[in-house]
């Protein structure tokens, strides 16, 4: 009877966690309270439905990110989720990309469970360099699993955000993680908005001006001919300022039958892509030739005078000219110059195409261009030449010729140095013959 009171006494002591001093263990010490909600928890995790998701940038809208967030049993109170742009800042393009900029101009909601989507504000992470920005989604009641939707609304811009990972992290009330994955996200550029997509104007033998607009389509196809107005075969020379977009923006300069050249200001307004026309001044049938020299956002006009000097005119915000200025001369052994990408080219009466570039900062004693650059032979077949703002999916197709046959191709540029010249064409139209003028 004895021996078995005494084996409750030791049974009762081992649970209870003392180890008896007379039985070689150390002095009895009472356990820890535990608090279970501050307890440490394994996270679940997140799960993308579909897997990656393919999103445009560019004019097709947004696309969404949906996932799954799993959480641990006894999660309990709101929890918050916050997503990482996996894209580290050593990825990213230069010329003032910053992650506040980026950060400022991510168009992105999301909703929770099929709420109502909310609009996010992105910021700059504290881990910039490995995860640049970061957003936090609207905070909910916890339960077993969470369903996120998050939209993103890319432009083309935005097109080389390409492959990334976007970081998913939930965290409780005690800010304890309790769930954390990843959702793939793949930028794939789209239709470009329509200040980056060219239009093209042509006048018909009734003096009608039509305009066509680039699709965003990689091979530069058009959209159908828009008839802007009649009376415009009292010009004798219509010429783009500028580069001209499917948004309305750029602006048009028309030489009438006295000389007289008249502005034509773009009017934002596609449907109706210019204002009315204000005169600049006579004197202009002097020139043989006259072309817009692609200047970026800038404008700037050349014209060639009948001894071959080719002359230029920079053109102020408000549409007046300023005094022109010598280019120099030989000009006459061209038969055709146009504005292209950042200059112009010039057809040789050989068929030999010539590229000139505008001067960098870099080089400023060498005027308004660097030394020419050949293209290549083989022009004349073509009696229309025609630089644009881009007609393809952001990928150079800038310049417009045309057969006497009335075939039009879209040549694609190819850099070359510091000189973007034509080089592959593609075919995008046919019978342009009933037009007198392609610009």
């Amino acid at each position: 009877m004895t021996r078995t009171r005494a084996g409750l006494v030791m049974a009762t002591v081992l649970v209870a966690g003392i180890a008896p001093v007379a039985l070689g263990g150390a002095a009895a010490v009472a356990a820890p309270a535990v608090n279970r909600a501050e307890a440490a928890v394994e996270p679940g995790t997140v799960v993308q439905d579909g897997g990656r998701t393919k999103v445009w940038a560019g004019e097709e809208g947004p696309g969404t990110v949906r996932f799954r967030a799993s959480l641990p049993a006894g999660v309990t109170g709101p929890v918050t989720a916050t997503l990482g742009f996996g894209k580290p800042i050593s990825q990213w393009p230069g010329a003032g990309t910053t992650p506040n900029r980026v950060a400022a101009r991510m168009d992105t909601t999301a909703s929770v469970d099929g709420a109502a989507p909310v609009p996010l504000s992105w910021y700059m992470n504290d881990d910039y360099e490995r995860e640049p920005i970061a957003v936090d989604l609207p905070a909910v009641e916890a339960k077993a699993t969470l369903d996120y939707a998050v939209t993103f609304d890319l432009g083309s811009w935005d097109r080389w955000f390409g492959s990334f990972d976007l970081s998913v992290t939930l965290k409780d009330a005690q800010g304890r993680v309790v769930s954390k994955g990843t959702a793939g996200v793949d930028a794939v550029l789209g239709t470009p908005e329509a200040g980056l997509r060219g239009a093209v104007h042509a006048r018909d033998k009734d003096g009608v001006l039509w305009r066509y607009e680039a699709t965003g389509s990689a091979d530069g196809k058009l959209t159908a001919r828009q008839r802007v107005g009649g009376g415009w075969g009292a010009y004798t020379a219509i010429v783009p300022l500028g580069n001209i977009n499917a948004a309305g923006r750029g602006d048009l300069v028309a030489r009438d039958k006295d000389g007289v050249l008249w502005h034509y200001q773009g009017s934002d307004n596609p449907d109706a892509p210019f204002k009315t026309r204000v005169r600049v001044g006579g004197g202009w049938n002097t020139y043989t030739e006259i072309a817009h020299d692609s200047y970026g956002y800038g404008s700037r006009l050349v014209a060639r005078d009948k001894s071959g000097v080719l002359w230029m005119y920079n053109v102020n915000f408000d549409g007046t000219f300023y005094p022109r200025q010598r280019v120099g001369g030989g000009w006459n052994a061209y038969t055709k110059i146009s504005g292209y990408a950042d200059g112009l080219v010039a057809r040789d009466t050989a068929g030999v195409l010539w590229k000139y570039t505008r001067s960098s900062a870099e080089h400023p004693s060498s005027g308004p261009f660097d030394a020419r650059v050949k293209v290549g032979g083989g022009w004349n077949v073509y009696n229309t030449l025609a630089g644009t703002e881009d007609l393809g999916r952001l990928n150079g197709i800038q310049l417009l010729a045309r057969t006497p046959g009335g075939d039009l191709y879209a040549y694609q540029r190819k850099l070359s140095g510091r000189d973007y010249v034509p080089t592959t064409r593609t075919k995008i139209g046919w019978d342009w013959d009933i037009y007198n003028l392609v610009l």
